[in-house]
């Protein structure tokens, strides 16, 4: 892959997705092609036959997916299992009928057993039950990494699969009802924080930019009292809509706050995707009896402490809360990233520094 090469971003408007494109043309690369959503339905085999047709793509990162938080994954579980498997069977096969040159599948760290061996390896892959809140998702994502092992050992195309830990970073999905563990913190704690200094402009003014269950910025102050207390942000009021005093901001977590997990930016991913383009063959994985790499960060964190990680970076000085009837998902999570680094890529942003700079592009999105 050179800097004329024609590359295919599937998802490329997602966070993932558009750090691999930012990461390319920074490279120097000049022939990248991209579908919006409105564009091209990637669930539909159609439509994606088409621009193949059109593009003639001569590479293609599969970033394209349906994707959240515990809450979403456990609620639209339908929807996460049909629209994974439509997307990634669609751009996988119409790559290997246009004879691409390479292929590379973005999956997740929820493919393993929900109680599997710490740190993960890539061969614990299909050793035990899949963590529940999830299994859709991670279904889904099984069967991508093993439709580009299979389409090389019975046509051997190059197509090979990483899977990336928990991301963060720019264009992150903050809405509360859907998005992951880091980016809901961050929203809620940004909230938290508006509400102690008696900030009702700031308030409305992320409701406007993201409204929360139909909930914007122009809803009365109890419309938006209500709604905030039903994701767990809550606060004493007196009649002139001022908080008594900071103390009673409260911010409730689901779970107990016990579980660990593992961190990424997103532009540490996106180097990683474009180095494997360049480094590694699908034959390489199948000698070493395994479908894919782990990209992670190696270090890991609880749910707990990152809470108050999110709250030092804010600076919110309200109370954190956790509610233990709430489901934890998978105890632990922390990708053995061994093989990956011998091959040479190796993290470069660590989470304090990530977290600054997401949180004030947080706050420059909303």
């Amino acid at each position: 892959m050179d800097s004329f090469s024609k590359v295919f971003i599937a998802g490329h408007n997602g966070m993932v997705g558009s750090a691999i494109w930012r990461n390319l043309e920074v490279m120097g690369y000049v022939n990248l092609i991209g579908r919006s959503s409105k564009e091209l339905d990637l669930r539909n085999q159609q439509a994606v036959a088409k621009v193949f047709e059109q593009e003639k793509p001569e590479y293609v990162f599969v970033a394209a997916a349906k994707v959240g938080g515990i809450m979403a994954n456990d609620t639209y579980r339908a929807e996460f299992i049909y629209d994974n498997i439509q997307i990634q069977n669609n751009v996988i096969h119409q790559s290997y009928v246009s004879g691409i040159k390479k292929l590379l599948f973005l999956g997740s760290s929820c493919i393993y057993p929900r109680d599997c061996p710490q740190p993960m390896k890539e061969e614990y892959l299909l050793t035990g039950t899949l963590e529940q809140t999830n299994e859709p998702y991670a279904i889904a994502k099984i069967a991508g990494i093993k439709t580009c092992e299979n389409y090389y050992k019975q046509y051997g195309v190059n197509f090979i699969s990483a899977m990336p830990t928990n991301l963060y970073g720019p264009k992150d999905n903050y809405d509360l009802e859907g998005s992951h563990v880091l980016p809901a913190l961050i929203r809620k704690i940004h909230l938290g924080k508006a509400l102690e200094n008696n900030d009702w402009d700031t308030v409305r003014w992320d409701l406007d930019k993201n409204p929360i269950n139909g909930i914007n910025g122009r809803a009365s102050l109890d419309e938006i009292i209500k709604m905030l207390y039903k994701f767990g942000i809550s606060c004493v009021i007196d009649n002139s809509s001022s908080i008594i005093d900071s103390a009673s901001v409260t911010i409730k977590l689901w779970g107990t706050g016990k579980p660990f997990r593992e961190f990424l930016h997103v532009d540490d991913l996106a180097k990683a995707c474009v180095f494997l383009m360049k480094e590694l063959d699908a034959k390489e994985l199948i000698d070493e009896n395994i479908s894919h790499l782990n990209v992670g960060s190696g270090e890991e964190i609880s749910i707990f402490d990152l809470a108050k990680l999110v709250k030092k970076t804010i600076g919110f000085k309200g109370k954190l809360e956790f509610d233990d009837e709430k489901p934890d998902g998978t105890p632990r999570k922390i990708m053995d990233s061994t093989r990956l680094n011998v091959k040479g890529w190796n993290r470069v942003i660590s989470l304090e520094q990530g977290l600054v700079s997401v949180y004030n592009e947080f706050k420059n999105r909303y």
